[in-house]
């Protein structure tokens, strides 16, 4: 017998292990490279240096585009560390091979095989063709909607700030909402309010909600929208993103407006549009931007419901978002309208999903699940925060959201590092590492034992 398709799969796989384990260790390099700036005295405000947990773990939120925050941005960190943390930011959000391949443009370096493959696996594209030139045109459309949403908010911020402050609120946040990252530098204000006082501003919530949502629907996404004008002409994951979004976003408009109507903590002292569009917000934000137009602590318990289950969603593969993603969380509920139905196929749009895909979904979803879970019961027996809290704490670091229900100043050390661990995690994703750092295959898939029946539910 022939073995040559087997050793064509191997080969495969390990080649896809070692892009996999390159991206996840130049992330981890990236973060010890922040932390050791953001440590230096002329990073912080105040001119000393920081506590190097602070450092490394506002350098791991910024790289992994999350916003959780052990002091004020604004507070804690100089024009220098600010800058430090917008290029974290940028790196993470559009991906380290991103803005490694902006570099070789620019000095007109060619670019090897080896690093068209890693930038395929970091933006989430299926094969290499013409990656070279799918990477160019990513990087000059993302800078070119940073560039608008930037220019947008700096004409707003005019109406309150001096030039130079306003442009470099308009830039920061521009960056920070495209690359779904929820850090801002609102602080001088007042410290750690997020966007509380703008919470009544359409043109900075709508400019920060469109930027949000164009990050989260992934760079693929795009390329094929913007190639093919006809839907019909859209492959089977532009649409199924483009519905399970439109889906979330309004239904987790009209839930938020529902359950927090009445609160007077939220939403109950807004006007009805205002009620709207801060509903809205609170649905685009909980897909892993992190920006807070309303205080989450003071949210309803079915409030706070829906807030973790959006926040496990998160956006779509190939983008600046974390979470579950939305195919994902669409693979799984077809898996389960079918075996209800007796169906052992999952199909959509009359096209079959494949039984790899089916399982590497199942696999993601029990996985963050699982740690959300243990992430908030460790939370809560090392911290003096309730189980509630502090499963918003842990579902908001693993899906890389950045939004707190002010548990995040009441972590113990433990609690922060299991937090740097799990933003790590959520941004590297769950695939990359288990897939990445595998070094061969498990020796189960080379034979089968005999079946056995089990009684199930």
């Amino acid at each position: 017998m022939s073995t040559a398709k087997p050793m064509r799969k191997t080969r495969r796989f390990q080649r896809a292990a070692s892009i996999s384990r390159i991206i996840a260790l130049v992330f981890l390099g990236i973060i010890l490279l922040g932390t050791g700036l953001l440590s230096l005295p002329v990073s912080s405000r105040s001119g000393h240096a920081a506590p190097p947990m602070v450092a490394l773990f506002t350098a791991t939120s910024a790289t992994c585009v999350t916003g959780l925050t052990l002091a004020d941005t604004w507070t804690q960190w100089s024009p220098f560390g600010q800058t430090v943390l917008l290029v974290l930011i940028e790196v993470g959000g559009l991906g380290f091979m991103s803005v490694a391949s902006m570099a070789y443009f620019v000095l007109r370096r060619k670019i090897s095989i080896q690093q068209q493959l890693v930038i395929a696996e970091s933006i989430g594209a299926s094969n290499m063709s013409d990656v070279t030139q799918h990477q160019k045109k990513l990087l000059i459309r993302a800078l070119s909607v940073e560039a608008a949403g930037a220019l947008i908010l700096t004409l707003r911020f005019l109406r309150d700030f001096s030039f130079p402050q306003a442009l470099k609120l308009g830039l920061f946040h521009a960056v920070s909402a495209f690359c779904n990252a929820g850090f801002d530098i609102l602080g001088f204000r007042q410290p750690g309010s997020s966007l509380l006082l703008w919470g009544r501003d359409p043109i900075i919530l709508l400019t920060l909600s469109v930027l949000v949502i164009l990050g989260g629907l992934g760079f693929l996404v795009w390329d094929e929208v913007l190639r093919e004008h006809h839907p019909r002409r859209w492959s089977v994951y532009t649409r199924l993103v483009l519905i399970t979004t439109a889906v979330l976003l309004l239904g987790g408009t009209a839930l938020f407006a529902v359950l927090e109507w009445q609160n007077p903590a939220t939403l109950g002292t807004f006007s009805v549009p205002e009620k709207l569009l801060a509903a809205f917000f609170q649905s685009v934000t909980l897909r892993t931007a992190g920006f807070a137009a309303l205080d989450q602590g003071l949210l309803t318990p079915a409030g706070k419901g829906v807030s973790i289950f959006l926040m496990l969603i998160g956006g779509s593969s190939g983008s600046t978002a974390g979470g579950l993603k939305t195919v994902t969380l669409v693979v799984l509920f077809l898996f389960l309208w079918n075996r209800i139905r007796g169906r052992y196929t999952v199909s959509v749009f009359h096209r079959t999903i494949s039984n790899d895909h089916v399982l590497n979904a199942i696999m993601i979803f029990i996985l963050m699940i699982t740690l959300s879970f243990f992430g908030g019961a460790f939370i809560a027996a090392t911290s003096p925060v309730e189980f509630t809290d502090a499963l918003y704490e842990s579902v908001s670091a693993i899906g890389t959201v950045g939004l707190t229900a002010g548990a995040t100043s009441l972590l113990t050390l433990p609690a922060q590092l299991l937090i740097v661990l799990f933003m790590y995690f959520g941004r590297v994703g769950v695939l990359t590492i288990s897939f990445g750092f595998l070094k061969k295959r498990p020796a189960g898939e080379k034979y089968k034992y005999a079946n056995t029946d089990l009684l199930i539910g």
